[in-house]
């Protein structure tokens, strides 16, 4: 196609060094924009981190806590069994020493 249009060397050189200017104004670094408010974003995004951050720390505190609770309430129901059995079993023991004791009163009789 290039053979159509009739262009030189000289013309083909100068389309090539156009083309590698361009090539590099596009790579060429743009001046950047700074946007006027950087600082207050960056202190809502912190603000806003922190107070996630608070919730979160609430919500484990909470549900530690609700753990905390239910082992002692486990341990407190755990305690008054046992003092059950053992009021049970000293029921028990009364019992049977207040047996032996009228069965001794029987023999002596």
């Amino acid at each position: 196609m290039s053979h159509l249009k009739n262009t030189g060397f000289a013309d083909r050189i100068t389309a090539a060094a156009e083309a590698k200017k361009a090539m590099l104004a596009k790579m060429k670094p743009k001046p950047t924009v700074t946007d006027p408010n950087f600082d207050q974003r960056h202190l809502e995004r912190e603000a806003e981190l922190e107070r996630v951050r608070a919730e979160r720390a609430a919500v484990k505190e909470a549900a530690r806590q609700e753990i905390l609770a239910r082992e002692e309430a486990a341990l407190a129901e755990k305690r008054a069994d046992r003092k059950e059995r053992k009021a049970l079993s000293a029921a028990e023991q009364k019992i049977a020493r207040d047996a032996k004791y009228a069965a001794r009163k029987a023999r002596q009789k």
